[in-house]
């Protein structure tokens, strides 16, 4: 890849979330390791539950949703929606287990790909980024978390009040 992609990919890693605990070192770290750019068009899905991959993702373009598909029935659950930023499927990167949700395009999407191949050696190589990686990873974790248990919250006063107690 030559300076200018790397500088170019690198300057969207930084103002992502994640450019906060990285900084431009780091993000610059990350694009040289960068596996590509995807596209998805309205509808396309990025993986489905059950789905396993050894990448993950940062939304640069468009935006995504989490969806619980219903097997017996049509259509789907949003659960989540992700936008410009973003990491998609980090958790199963990490852990290495099928992703729980599908994540499907919401109009025309871009995304930077990161593969373990290129990611697991800064484990070793850089064990500061990696940490700092991790921190972003775990914050996002935490309040993706509290934003559910709020609309849960919010949903359940809606509900005992017949409809009367949304704010």
């Amino acid at each position: 890849m030559k300076d200018q992609e790397i500088d170019r990919i690198a300057t969207m890693i930084y103002e992502a979330p994640l450019g906060e605990y990285i900084g431009r070192d780091g993000a610059r770290i990350f694009a040289e390791r960068c596996a590509g750019e995807s596209h998805l068009k309205d509808g396309e899905f990025l993986y489905r539950k059950g789905d396993t991959t050894t990448s993950f993702h940062i939304v640069t373009q468009g935006q995504l949703v989490f969806v619980k598909e219903k097997a017996h029935e049509q259509g789907e659950a949003i659960i989540h929606m992700l936008d410009k930023g973003d990491l998609v499927g980090e958790l199963c990167f990490i852990d290495q287990t099928p992703h729980v949700l599908s994540a499907r395009a919401t109009g025309d999407v871009s995304l930077l790909r990161f593969d373990a191949k290129d990611i697991n050696p800064l484990i070793t190589e850089q064990p500061m980024l990696m940490f700092q990686f991790m921190r972003a990873i775990v914050k996002r974790s935490h309040h993706v978390a509290s934003v559910i248990g709020e609309q849960e919250s919010e949903l359940r006063r809606y509900i005992a009040t017949g409809g009367r107690g949304r704010s």
